[in-house]
């Protein structure tokens, strides 16, 4: 089926074909990408526009020894089959196999390790500097879409790069109308301009760059040679090709969002609407939204061009003058915000965990030092799953609790996820609730909005162990599900806490003087998280002390893989929870009870 395909484990075995197979293996490397992808699930779309564009820069250019960094990355599944992981495919995005992204330590062709948008340029002009101090030849090549292009960073880039009239750097810009959703923005219809033939390619000839195109991204006869002829010219290029995302297969072509990142499916029949279950986080927030949305004039919304994935396409439709999409430029879409609440609305900035990192200046100097009531439906919160470590949301509660001014909840399941959103938009100041990826708990989330008390935490469970055999756990946001059922287990106190700042200290200080060992629980990093900031009250504001035990991430990166199997892997599904609790008892020589049972001491002389 891949004849051709098959015979190439390398860049060096495609350049030794002549250039009339390489449209051959262009329609090969495009079925593989499909047929693999519906097996395994991942990013097709946008990995079917780049085909072409991958076989002619490897045919090219002399790679890894010439450098190329893409944008993103989600579009590089071509270039991985092309140099030497064309059988691991059938592992991506998988506990254990590749990554679905390019990753330094996987290949010597992944020059630059890529999930975030707007990179490419910076890194690709520092290798092109580095290798000119260092007297060594090579291009540098960034592929960045128009969608990533909206991002500040690749601007500041260029500018930069401008300076520099005698490096080979390339700049390839894969112009296809999309970032996940549909590109918004100037620069998008300046860019349809140029396609047009009717307005010069100003914009990136102003910032230093010798512009070329617009030339046919699927054409390799058009593409090759113009690739060849870079080769050969010195200062920064641009070369504009177009695509199209989903080319070559009709369901993903017609709707390249769907396809954006898929589960599995039969490509015959494409993509199957799914049955309608439990509400995930995301629906939760899009239905409270638009409800308060209706209620109040002043709800706006802010988006760094997540539509789909932050469940705003309602909420577009409903209300279109009060959605704004800036584009893939998170520090923007803060201070944006901050310009809307200092005028009296009340927006909201609907954001991943892992891209609000990108506007961390503007959290602290535009909104929290001016107080502005601005909420973060921060979604994706801890473990995302199969995009790994640059998409999970492990470090939000770290960089967040430190800033004054803002409160932040976690909600404990989908009703409390509404009546915190509401609470958020009641109040003076910036505020966030960050809520997981995926399904909820079953558990209905009531019509009528009730605000919760801020900084009130609630206990769910209390142990009935005597003096001397108390185990309190303080569980936060997505943790109280499986916190239950371990406390359960254990016969112990369960709080939900909802709060991470402002923490219910009063809550704190009396478990720890009524139990004889505390345990936090979170979602996100321990080091510097919010059993830190437990610890911190207890000792600097009560002056107390209890044998203490903080679960949540450790001070690693955590990879893909399915959400349940990173959870138990991290000790934080219920069985891993009651474990750790137990080997912390016995290491303390604390003997606490099982719940209808002997005492952790006799399980563990039982088991020895």
């Amino acid at each position: 089926m891949f004849e051709l395909l098959n015979t190439l484990d390398s860049p060096d075995d495609l350049r030794a074909l002549h250039a009339n197979a390489l449209a051959p293996l262009a329609d090969e490397l495009r079925a593989f990408i499909l047929h693999s992808v519906s097996r395994t699930g991942g990013h097709l779309s946008a990995n079917l526009g780049t085909v072409e564009l991958s076989i002619a820069l490897h045919y090219v250019f002399d790679t890894p020894n010439d450098r190329i960094v893409w944008d993103v990355g989600h579009q590089a599944y071509a270039h991985k089959i092309l140099t030497g992981r064309r059988e691991a495919m059938a592992s991506i995005r998988q506990l254990g196999g590749i990554s679905g992204f390019p990753r330094r330590s996987e290949s010597s062709y992944d020059a630059f390790g890529t999930a975030h948008a707007s990179t490419s340029i910076s890194a690709a002009l520092g290798m092109a500097l580095a290798a000119y101090l260092k007297g060594e030849q090579r291009h540098c090549i960034a592929v960045i879409g128009d969608g990533a292009l909206s991002g500040g960073m690749a601007f500041e880039a260029m500018n930069n790069a401008g300076l520099y009239t005698d490096l080979p750097l390339l700049v390839i810009l894969n112009d296809n109308d999309m970032s996940i959703s549909l590109a918004v923005g100037a620069l998008r219809y300046h860019l349809g301009e140029l396609k047009e033939l009717i307005a010069p390619a100003s914009l990136f000839e102003a910032l230093g760059f010798n512009y070329s195109g617009p030339i046919n991204g699927h054409d390799l006869n058009e593409l090759v040679p113009a690739l060849f002829a870079m080769r050969h010219l010195r200062g920064p290029q641009l070369l504009h090709i177009v695509t199209e995302k989903g080319h070559g297969y009709s369901p993903a072509a017609t709707d390249p969002v769907l396809y954006h990142s898929s589960g599995k499916f039969e490509p015959v029949q494409g993509v199957l609407p799914t049955t309608p279950g439990k509400p995930t986080y995301t629906q939760i927030f899009s239905q409270w939204l638009c409800e308060e949305a209706e209620n109040d004039p002043r709800v706006v919304v802010v988006t760094p061009a997540m539509r789909e994935g932050s469940g705003l396409v309602e909420f577009e439709r409903c209300f279109p003058n009060r959605y704004f999409d800036v584009g893939i430029a998170e520090q923007h879409a803060l201070t944006f915000a901050a310009g809307l609440a200092a005028e009296g609305l009340k927006p909201v900035v609907a954001i991943y965990s892992t891209f609000l990192q990108r506007a961390y200046d503007q959290l602290i100097h535009d909104i929290a030092i001016q107080n502005l009531p601005v909420v973060f439906a921060i979604d994706r919160a801890g473990i995302v799953g199969a995009d790994g470590a640059t998409h999970n949301g492990a470090f939000d509660i770290a960089y967040l609790r430190c800033v004054p001014n803002l409160t932040i909840m976690a909600p404990a399941d989908e009703n409390e996820c509404r009546q915190m959103l509401h609470t958020a938009l009641l109040q003076d100041g910036p505020t966030a609730v960050r809520y997981p990826r995926g399904k909820g708990n079953s558990v209905t989330a009531l019509s009528a909005f009730t605000p919760i008390p801020i900084g009130k935490a609630e206990v769910r469970r209390y142990s009935s162990q005597p003096a001397g055999h108390r185990v309190a756990i303080l569980a936060f946001g997505s943790m109280v599900i499986p916190s239950l059922e371990s406390s359960e287990t254990l016969d112990a106190t369960l709080a939900n806490m909802r709060f991470i700042k402002p923490l219910d200290g009063a809550l704190i200080e009396e478990l720890a003087r009524t139990h004889d060992l505390l345990v936090t629980i979170e979602e996100g990093c321990v080091m510097g998280g919010v059993g830190s900031a437990c610890l911190e009250h207890l000792t600097t504001i009560a002056g107390l002390s209890r044998p203490t035990l903080q679960l949540g991430f450790t001070d690693e990166f955590i990879e893909h893989g399915l959400p349940e199997e990173l959870l138990g892997a991290c000790g934080l599904d219920a069985a891993g929870i009651t474990s750790s609790i137990q080997t912390f008892l016995a290491r303390q020589s604390l003997e606490v009870p099982l719940n209808g049972s002997a005492s952790h001491a006799d399980v563990l002389r039982a088991q020895a």
